[in-house]
């Protein structure tokens, strides 16, 4: 009989679940490391929320768990590469909170509207401030959503039946998709200009942090109004209070901060500023919904081996991943590649096995490649469930497979049409390390390594010097530079890999050379 630790407070239909399907189920809360270790001894899965960690201490000593499930969206609390370490599932609910959290954002709009929490504390207080409170009617004002996934979606929808005009930047939203949700798909700077209302919902990357920012306010309306129930981070904090200071920004609720809580922030006591302690997902309903969905998808793993929504693996048996690993490591450094790269709505992905790679199980190394593609866009994705999101968006994907050895011992190539371009990617194996060798159909032999320079440029006298310039004045090392060109004074490529970070306004200096293209930043784990 399988065994089910429930270390934080669940509902009794979840734990009804468990017995239906002839688990066996103990409940314990608020224990200590050693603690969860000891009761961990005999239980094959393990059911948290926020407060129990599972440590890599945890994880290691606990020799018969084979699942953790996490009822809820966030893993901080669990060591994901430890449980991968150690062959242990690691699943999450990510979408059970999306009606929620979606609910909080349209509040908030309200309220920032009609300035509730002011009215609500000087009623309270004796005081009748009827004619100072004024407040704007939602019925016919523009709502700009930025990031229009499954909860911006959500919002988008609710926001139509209060009869707002809604428009949404998404770079990987389909002209189709929005046409059939009512919205009208528009740049982020025309976002900024007609928006009386703008709503956060899009992860936290180095796309998104900052989105808004001090010259993001000066291209908005005066009177604007800001929420923010995605990620902290997105917003600038330090402009945001200039701008209410100076009455720029009408009102602005935030329920997520850069910092958690937020104690010391100077956003504290700031007029016409409603803060929630992150509450997009503190609903019975809600609640209710994720602890019922983890109970199912480990009924299931335990069962039949099906895995849902895991964060950290997929199918594969033990001699499969071995022959896999390293084609594991290529897909995701190409996915990754191009997944930072992409700006654009990607309309179709073709991937190209040649060789070696041909003969392995292809599917996990599909499944890593789309989900690394699309990580920096959609943070709810990973391995398990990468092929629905691209089905959601209505991304055409194509697979083929080639006996034949390419120039290589085996090569896997990935081509992304977007709206604007079609470009490609192809790497392959030295030993079992991975290198990109070809982009945009450009040879380039390279190793990447934690930070990296992607340039395109003209091939002209002078770019080399003129970038190791800049790099140099910025005291950027260089660790490997690798340089490619379809033809002599044609389009060329460079690829850098460099000793620490390279800030934006290095990034901004660069494009700035006269036969830049495009330069950006890119960053991998490995």
């Amino acid at each position: 009989m399988f065994k089910v630790l429930i270390a934080d407070k669940l509902s009794t239909e979840a734990e009804k679940i468990f017995t239906d399907n002839g688990l066996k189920v103990k409940t314990k809360t608020g224990l200590k490391e050693d603690e969860l270790i000891q009761e961990l001894n005999d239980c094959d899965a393990l059911v948290v929320r926020s407060a129990t960690k599972a440590t890599k201490k945890v994880i290691e000593k606990s020799k018969k768990l084979k699942v953790i499930g996490r009822a809820g969206i966030g893993v901080d609390n669990i060591d994901i590469s430890s449980a991968t370490d150690y062959g242990k599932v690691v699943m999450n609910t990510p979408f059970g909170n999306s009606i929620t959290t979606a609910e909080h954002a349209i509040t908030l709009i309200l309220s920032t509207a009609r300035q509730i929490p002011f009215a609500d504390k000087t009623t309270h207080e004796g005081k009748w401030e009827k004619s100072s409170i004024k407040g704007t009617e939602v019925t016919g004002k523009n709502l700009g959503i930025i990031g229009c996934g499954n909860i911006g979606t959500i919002v988008a929808k609710r926001a139509l039946g209060l009869e707002f005009k809604v428009s949404v930047y998404d770079p990987f939203l389909q002209e189709e998709k929005a046409r059939e949700l009512g919205v009208k798909k528009i740049s982020l700077d025309k976002l900024f200009s007609q928006s009386d209302f703008i709503t956060l919902h899009t992860p936290l990357n180095e796309k998104t942090k900052n989105i808004i920012n001090k010259e993001s306010f000066l291209k908005m309306k005066n009177g604007v109004r800001i929420i923010n129930c995605a990620r902290g981070g997105l917003v600038d904090e330090i402009a945001l209070k200039e701008n209410l200071d100076n009455g720029k920004v009408a009102s602005a609720a935030l329920d997520v901060f850069v910092n958690e809580p937020p104690t010391d922030s100077k956003l504290l006591g700031t007029k016409n500023l409603i803060l929630t302690p992150h509450l997009g997902a503190s609903t019975t309903e809600a609640q209710e919904k994720v602890a019922i969905q983890i109970a199912e998808q480990i009924c299931n793993f335990l069962k039949t081996g099906a895995i849902s929504n895991a964060v950290n693996t997929f199918s594969l048996s033990a001699k499969e991943y071995n022959l896999v690993k390293p084609y594991l490591r290529l897909s995701n450094l190409l996915g990754s590649f191009a997944g930072q790269l992409t700006e654009n709505a990607i309309k179709k992905i073709e991937l190209e096995f040649e060789g070696q790679a041909s003969k392995v199980n292809t599917q996990p190394l599909l499944q890593t490649l789309i989900c690394s593609l699309l990580k920096p866009t959609f943070d709810n994705v990973n391995i398990i469930n990468a092929m629905s999101v691209v089905k959601d968006k209505s991304i055409d994907v194509t697979e083929i497979k080639h006996d034949r050895v390419c120039e290589y011992q085996s090569c896997i190539t990935l081509s992304i049409t977007t709206d604007k371009q079609k470009r490609s990617v192809k790497g392959t194996l030295f030993g079992n390390k991975p290198r990109i060798v070809s982009i945009k159909g450009i040879k380039i032999e390279a190793e990447l390594l934690k930070h990296n320079l992607y340039i395109s440029n003209e091939d002209k006298p002078g770019f080399v010097s003129n970038l190791s310039k800049i790099l140099a004045d910025n005291n950027i090392n260089i660790a490997t530079f690798h340089l490619g060109r379809k033809d002599s004074g044609g389009e060329a490529v460079a690829l850098i890999s460099t000793d620490n970070f390279i800030d934006n306004s290095v990034i901004e200096k660069i494009k700035k050379l006269p036969l830049v293209i495009q330069a950006k930043y890119i960053t991998f784990d490995d």
